[in-house]
Parts: structure tokens; C-alpha cells; sequence
């Protein structure tokens, strides 16, 4: 079976103004977490059932850990990207922890230790609870500014939570994720290995059905043609370019980029948020039905 989506990463490098944005497209956003000091960043969540948006930032890099033979630093490859550039810098899928880390090897798509770490987490009522996480990263052969790893929760129960999974904009969950890339037949093979999932022809590239969300992959001409927006720079290989959320009222969509004083742009029944306002990511709303 295929892997289904666990979160996308949405680094950036005012961590208030990615709060103030999403808040005012009517998302629910978790209060800030710290991730371990050999990664320097901080976080919040915003939680969707099953799936979740990562909002980073590089908080303090005295105690980043650089890259290594065998090991990814998700803290140096956050930092490197913020250099260049703002928006979705890694696609996260739901994880087995070391056996994922031995297939990617298998398979040749990742010789990466496993990497295991936990932090506090709040409750909505400000109660203190444990999470716990392994990570098992993959590599894509000359893509440089999109990370890919799974992620094995281990005290989901301390993790997901219904109050923080309601939103204001109706969102129902994250119906998938568009990369961008010149030539996506390149990436088709890394892309099934990673997600177990099988890509099957689409506009101007491919798409691969998971039991979370839909992974896309289209040249940026068919993109802009596609959601009338630019996709990002594709110059340095594949990048993911945008997120799409599933919203339960239709007549939400429309007003979603009003709401945080946004024009943006309504076609086809969808609302699309250009990078441009989003900082470096491509937003999309869509009807769940």
C-alpha cells in the first residue's frame, strides 16, 4: 500500500508572518514548538485530520548539526534553503521508522541513519505532553531543495487532537501536493519508490493516489496553465510548489483569500493563493465534493 501524506514542511523566514497568514486564510494554528538545538528551527502545526502543515523557521544555528556521510541534517538543509528561497521545502509521508530507512537503502533512494527524537507538545487546555517521532530520509539524485522523509509517530494520541483540527475556513483535510519539474518522467521512478504508490499519466506529467492526498508532478508551463500562477524555480530540480486543501463549505473558498486581505484567484470552483502573497508556496481550495 501506498504511503499517504504525514505533513508538508513550509519553511520560512518571518515565523509570526507565516502564523498571521494562515490564521487569516481561517486556519487554526498550533502554539510554537522547538525542535532539538542540532536543528536550530521552531514550528507550529496546523493539524488537519491525519495530516499536517509544518510552518519553520531557523530560530538559533549555534548548534546546527551539518550534513555527514550517512546522515541528513534537517536543520542545515532548512537553513540552505531559506538562503534562497521561501516556501514547501519537504514532503513528509506517514512512516515505519527503521524498516522504511532499510528499504530506502534497498532500493537506493537513501543511506541515511535513522534519526529518532521527541519534545513536549501542548494540549489545547496548556497540559504538557510527550511526542515522540522516527524519521527515515530518502534523496532524490540531483534535486536540491526538496527534502523527502517518512515520519512514525509514536504517542499519536499526545499528538492529534479534534479542537485543533477545526478551522474557520471549513478546511476538511489535504487533498495532495503539486510539484514542479522540467522534465517529471526524471522523477517518476524516486517518486514511486518513496510513496509505494503508482504514478499514472496526467497533464504535462504524473500522479500517484495515496491513502492520504494526491502526489502530482507537472512541467511549470502545464502548472501555470493549469492554476494561473507561477511556479517556483525549478532551475536547481524538482520543487514542490503547491498544497491543496479539501473545505467542506463551498462557499467558503471564494472568500478564504479575502479574509486575509489577499486577492488571489477564483476559477473552476477553486481559490488559488499565488506564492507571491503566500511566501514562496502556491495555496489551493477546493470543495471536498
Amino acid at each position: 500500500m501506498a504511503r499517504g501524506i504525514d505533513h508538508i514542511v513550509h519553511a520560512v523566514r518571518d515565523l509570526d508572518a507565516a502564523v498571521a497568514l494562515y490564521r487569516g486564510l481561517g486556519f487554526t494554528v498550533g502554539a510554537r514548538n522547538t525542535h532539538p538545538r542540532e536543528w536550530g528551527t521552531q514550528t507550529h502545526i496546523i493539524q488537519l485530520p491525519d495530516t499536517f502543515i509544518e510552518l519553520l523557521g531557523v530560530a538559533d544555528e549555534s548548534g546546527m548539526v551539518p550534513h555527514r556521510p550517512n546522515h541528513f541534517s534537517f536543520g542545515a538543509f532548512n537553513r540552505d534553503f531559506l538562503t534562497r528561497d521561501e516556501g514547501l521545502s519537504m514532503l513528509v509521508l506517514k512512516g515505519r521508522g527503521a524498516a522504511d530507512a532499510e528499504d530506502f537503502r534497498a532500493k537506493g533512494i537513501g543511506d541515511f541513519a535513522l534519526y529518532d527524537f521527541e519534545r513536549e507538545a501542548k494540549r489545547p487546555d496548556g497540559s504538557a505532553v510527550k511526542v515522540a517521532f522516527s524519521l527515515a530520509f530518502a534523496r532524490d539524485a540531483g534535486v536540491l531543495d526538496t527534502g523527502f522523509f517518512t515520519c512514525q509517530q509514536h504517542y499519536p494520541e499526545n499528538f492529534w487532537s479534534p479542537a485543533f483540527q477545526k478551522h474557520a475556513n471549513s478546511a476538511t483535510g489535504v487533498a495532495g501536493i503539486v510539484a514542479v519539474a522540467n522534465d517529471p518522467d526524471q522523477h517518476r521512478g524516486f517518486m514511486q519508490t518513496f510513496s509505494a504508490g503508482e504514478a499514472r499519466p496526467m497533464e504535462g506529467g504524473f500522479i500517484i493516489d495515496t491513502p492520504r492526498g494526491t502526489i502530482e508532478m507537472t512541467t511549470p508551463d502545464a502548472f501555470l496553465r493549469r492554476f494561473g500562477v507561477a511556479a517556483p524555480d525549478v532551475s536547481r530540480g524538482a520543487r514542490l510548489a503547491a498544497v491543496r486543501f479539501a473545505v467542506a463549505d463551498a462557499s467558503l473558498v471564494q472568500n478564504a483569500p479575502e479574509l486575509a486581505s489577499i486577492a488571489g484567484i477564483y476559477a473552476e470552483n477553486k481559490a488559488i493563493i499565488g506564492a507571491n502573497d503566500a511566501m514562496g508556496a502556491v495555496i489551493i481550495f477546493k470543495p471536498a465534493r
